[in-house]
């Protein structure tokens, strides 16, 4: 199973992060979405090593709990793989071919791009429009992931009592999020959308609406709820509770908060320095910063004057109305770090 196209079921959608599942399910009204149901569960330390699932009965209950927590009554999901697991190629292909003879053909085409016998992947396409210069022509996007990576996340939804509607791909997940923020109006040509979670950090270069560049690096909240149970003597739980709470001594602004904060700042940069130096670009119209460190007071606006681009933090329910049983405190809490299972949830709707 391994799918890019809208799905017809009501779904949730399940984002399985290196800390915690979070869940998200969708309404939409004369074009205007509602968060229906909201859950966010937290995953043991080790369950998840580098976007891989290790304890997928861990991940399971969770998914369980979350459903439960959250109230919903959808038996269908959306999850995603990393962008790292995912293969990509956009292939020309003749416009005059069925759906049928267009599957054949690129199951044909795959050969070529894929470096893993076809039994081993699960692979989808999805076709993107007229290509550029050449009406005979469509440009067909494929997408290819080692069946293992899609059939733990499987395993893992249906161990929390539901189905695996859709096994998308983060990265576009992420693509179809960004729709949220300009609720209808005229969005920046390029952006640079870097979502800091627990372990990873990972860049999406988003131009004209497709995702054009992904590229993960090791870096995260992690390192600053370490660096405080150093420092602190804390537990991990008790250092991140309070990163998060307060109540830290005075010393830890200065001595510990302010460093990581220039350090994130670094791997922004660095993250995009990368990008221009493989691209023709070398500046983006906007920065979107998701995941929970861009939830830090003052990282925006060091970004933004460090880098000379305009940068915001990702709220996906900015332009959203909310169902009585969502706490919209909550909500707004974590708003960058739903970016993911908002994309998901998304795919409810065509």
């Amino acid at each position: 199973m391994f799918s890019l196209r809208p799905s017809t079921p009501p779904v949730v959608g399940l984002d399985i992060s290196s800390t915690a599942v979070k869940l998200l399910q969708f309404s939409r009204s004369n074009g205007r979405y509602r968060v229906e149901h909201y859950a966010s569960e937290p995953l043991p330390a080790n369950a998840i090593t580098e976007k891989k699932i290790v304890e997928v009965e861990a991940v399971g209950e969770a998914i369980r709990r979350a459903v439960q927590r959250s109230g919903s009554k959808a038996r269908h999901a959306a999850v995603a793989v990393a962008g790292s697991a995912v293969i990509t190629k956009v292939i020309p292909m003749p416009a005059d071919l069925t759906e049928d003879e267009l599957e054949t053909q690129i199951e044909l085409e795959a050969n070529q791009y894929i470096p893993y016998p076809l039994e081993e992947v699960n692979l989808d396409f999805e076709v993107l429009g007229p290509a550029e210069g050449n009406p005979n022509l469509i440009n067909v996007l494929l997408a290819a992931s080692r069946a293992e990576n899609v059939d733990v996340r499987v395993a893992a939804v249906e161990l929390g009592g539901l189905v695996a509607q859709c096994v998308d791909v983060e990265a576009f997940a992420m693509e179809n999020a960004l729709t949220l923020l300009d609720a209808g109006n005229e969005p920046p040509e390029t952006r640079g959308v870097v979502d800091i979670g627990g372990t990873m950090t990972t860049l999406n270069v988003v131009r004209r609406g497709r995702n054009i560049y992904t590229r993960e690096q090791v870096f995260g909240g992690k390192q600053l709820t370490e660096e405080i149970v150093r420092r602190y003597d804390l537990s991990f739980q008790e250092a991140d509770l309070a990163k998060r709470q307060g109540g830290l001594p005075e010393s830890y602004e200065l001595d510990i908060l302010e460093p990581f904060k220039e350090q994130l700042v670094q791997q922004v940069s660095r993250a995009l320095k990368f990008f221009f130096g493989s691209s023709e670009l070398n500046e983006v119209d906007q920065i979107v910063l998701a995941g929970g460190c861009s939830s830090i007071e003052g990282v925006a606006d060091m970004v933004e004057e460090r880098l000379e681009f305009p940068t915001i933090v990702a709220n996906p329910f900015a332009h959203m109305s909310v169902a009585s049983r969502v706490q919209p405190a909550l909500l707004e809490r974590d708003s960058p770090t739903l970016m993911i299972s908002s994309g998901l949830a998304l795919r409810s709707f065509g």
